[in-house]
């Protein structure tokens, strides 16, 4: 008897148990769902530091392997003082080289028959890290690094002047230095970026004359872009 009374009493208090903390979590939700609007409008407004880039670039190749780049990035992340920002960010870049048709060389035997061409679609994936220098109400400086990896779209090969680059994952570079010139007296979070921009693209996955799998692109050239 006193056993049954016992069990009554443990299954009472642990329905309780249930109930009070399905009822807790039920109202977490709640408080959860009520403050999400408030998590998101700040965010959107940009009042969390919240900051974001586009940018257009152009760089010439110089070097034994030389292309001509043109692309276009974007840049998504937080502002975290006035002279940090880190972010990350991806884009679509074109490669263009001036290199002829593969010769028949017995170093270039074990590529020179995949496809390939002298122009070739890149995706860049990186972090960026971009430095402010003096008073960011006005003009100032800035220089920013992105670094990351890229890779060739499409099964053909970048054909260059001495080998190949193949589609497999080049490790990306590319710092910039330059002037930020705000564009808003109300908004001095809107603001233009010019700067001189150098580029590397490398790795050792991929096929030149020498036999030895690696192939470098150094590229200089101008960067242009809008902050907000």
């Amino acid at each position: 008897m006193v056993t049954k009374s016992l069990e009554r009493i443990i299954a009472v208090v642990v329905g309780m148990i249930i109930f009070g903390v399905g009822q807790q979590a039920k109202a977490q939700y709640y408080e959860i769902a009520n403050q999400l609007p408030g998590v998101i409008s700040p965010a959107l407004s940009g009042s969390m530091n919240y900051k974001g880039f586009i940018e257009l670039s152009g760089v010439a190749g110089f070097g034994d392997n030389r292309a001509n780049i043109i692309g276009v990035t974007t840049s998504q992340g937080f502002q975290y003082s006035s002279w940090f920002f880190m972010g990350a960010g991806l884009g679509v870049e074109v490669a263009m080289t001036n290199s002829d048709m593969l010769s028949s060389d017995v170093g270039q035997a074990r590529y020179r028959e995949h496809s390939n061409s002298s122009t070739k679609v890149m995706i860049p994936v990186f972090s960026d890290f971009r430095f402010n220098f003096g008073n960011t109400g006005g003009v100032s400086f800035f220089a920013d690094v992105k670094l990351g990896a890229i890779w060739l779209i499409g099964n053909s090969y970048l054909r260059l002047q001495e080998g190949c680059m193949t589609g497999d994952a080049q490790f990306y570079c590319k710092p910039a230095l330059g002037v930020r010139i705000p564009v808003s007296s109300t908004n001095q979070r809107q603001a233009v970026n010019i700067g001189v921009a150098y580029e590397l693209i490398t790795s050792d996955n991929n096929y030149n004359y020498w036999n030895d799998n690696n192939i470098t692109l150094n590229c200089l050239g101008v960067s242009l872009s809008f902050e907000w």
